[in-house]
């Protein structure tokens, strides 16, 4: 059992997180059940299942958590993209938030991969 707060994909996956979450409350009112909500829901299980997953033993069950931290960040990647074509974010923030899911989507392929 690791402390998940130690691994680094997860420091990201927080702080992503967390400046998600910063920035969605520019976003407008009428989008709080919509794509405020949307955003906020897929990018914290990035790390929450990073986290859970360190509560478990097994090989398969850590790719599973890992897997399903990978399809959150795509997701997030999808609402990110949104967001700037809907004009909630301008391009800056937008390759930003890109950069970082992408190395956060590479950080967790290759911690999959060491398992395969």
């Amino acid at each position: 059992m690791r402390d998940h707060k130690s691994l680094n994909v997860w420091k990201k996956s927080h702080a992503l997180t967390l400046q998600i979450y910063d920035i969605s409350m520019s976003f407008p009112h009428y989008e709080i059940f919509g794509v405020t909500s949307q955003i906020r829901r897929a990018t914290s299980p990035i790390s929450t299942n990073i986290s859970e997953r360190c509560g478990r033993s097994s090989a398969n069950e850590f790719k599973r958590f890992l897997g399903i931290a990978y399809g959150s960040a795509a997701e997030s990647e999808y609402l990110i993209l949104l967001s700037k074509n809907l004009g909630y974010i301008d391009e800056a923030v937008y390759n930003d938030l890109s950069e970082k899911i992408e190395e956060i989507k590479k950080m967790l392929s290759s911690l999959i991969g060491t398992i395969n």
